[in-house]
């Protein structure tokens, strides 16, 4: 096809089409998960931060001046590493953190919610019908779906967890059927996207809600993992700016006395379905990483979509919007799944 010569708009942004609650933290036993009449009534109760006072060591890497200096070094480490934290636990007669969310898929990827040319909006409008009539938005769908069913979003309490069992419901408003999935997390797996029959349904319900089939999905996830009498969970930590104002090295989040996590971090783990990136399945690759426009992973400092590689959201996008013809379907579907996790994508000087 030849080369499209619009111009990408100073003001173009696309809201969000997976909107993510914030999860909340319970505690509770497996015998109640197995031998309740319905998993969604099992009793629990809501687990509470506690402040922990703890005296440390000094164990830092330290200068090769000290290192050197036996008197130094002892004087060093004679020093008392005062901390005060927050923690979160299971009670000692619970063994089962109970993590509680809701997902809302919504319509409209065809349309930007800002954009000051017409002529863009409707060139990438008509683009993303394309690519709805090639793929129905199924790829994307299941992958989502995957990453409810296999429990990433846990994060730091998947690991160690002895067992895992996520509920997934969706009531049937905008469709015919009600859905209620009971699902093992550690049948789904965290490096690939391997098809299992057990959420086509869920998947399917997504496509519709992306292809605007349905104007919207709203999906309630309770995910169980049996992680041990009396154990540590793993509650979202707090970003605090002005260390002034609080007296804790460790700041973990709650709302209303309820431990919880960050939906950005829900959001974080659900939209980790990048395969498509030009390392993966190398050396250098990581596996799936989340979706982003330079495939940045701020914790190893790389980005895996660098510009120089042709392979970043922006340079994809443009050729996408404009009406050309990417080299392949996986470009397409990062491309999209960029759309849908929305962002400001103006071009500055335009």
């Amino acid at each position: 096809m030849a080369k499209n010569t619009l111009e990408v708009p100073s003001v173009l942004s696309a809201e969000k089409k997976i909107v993510v609650s914030d999860a909340y933290m319970y505690g509770t036993t497996w015998f109640d998960v197995r031998h309740a009449l319905n998993a969604n009534n099992v009793s629990c109760e809501p687990l509470q931060l506690v402040e922990k006072s703890v005296r440390g060591t000094i164990s830092n890497r330290l200068k090769p001046a000290m290192q050197n200096d036996p008197a130094k070094l002892n004087a060093e480490v004679e020093k008392a590493n005062l901390q005060k934290v927050d923690a979160c636990s299971l009670n000692i007669n619970q063994d089962t953190l109970k993590l509680v969310f809701t997902v809302k898929v919504l319509s409209g990827v065809d349309r930007f919610c800002a954009c000051n040319s017409s002529a863009f909006a409707q060139s990438y409008g008509n683009s993303v019908r394309s690519y709805y009539r090639e793929t129905g938005f199924k790829e994307l769908a299941y992958r989502y779906a995957h990453n409810i069913a296999n429990g990433r979003f846990l994060w730091r309490n998947y690991f160690g967890a002895e067992k895992i069992e996520v509920l997934v419901d969706v009531d049937g408003k905008n469709l015919s059927d009600d859905i209620h999935l009971e699902l093992n997390a550690h049948d789904f797996s965290m490096r690939d996207f391997k098809h299992n029959p057990e959420i086509d349904v869920l998947a399917d319900r997504i496509a519709a809600a992306l292809s605007g089939e349905i104007p919207f999905l709203l999906i309630r996830v309770a995910a169980f993992a049996k992680m041990g009498a009396g154990q540590e969970v793993y509650p979202s930590e707090e970003l605090v700016f002005d260390k002034g104002k609080s007296d804790k090295s460790k700041v973990l989040y709650q709302v209303g006395g309820t431990a919880a996590m960050h939906s950005q971090k829900i959001g974080n783990a659900i939209r980790t379905i990048d395969t498509w990136y030009p390392d993966f399945g190398t050396e250098a690759g990581v596996g799936p990483i989340p979706v982003d426009p330079y495939g940045a992973i701020t914790t190893m400092g790389k980005a895996f979509r660098n510009p120089q590689g042709k392979k970043d959201f922006y340079t994809l996008f443009d050729k996408f919007a404009s009406g050309e013809s990417l080299e392949c379907v996986e470009d397409e579907h990062f491309v999209m799944s960029v759309m849908v996790r929305g962002g400001v994508f103006g071009k500055a000087g335009a």
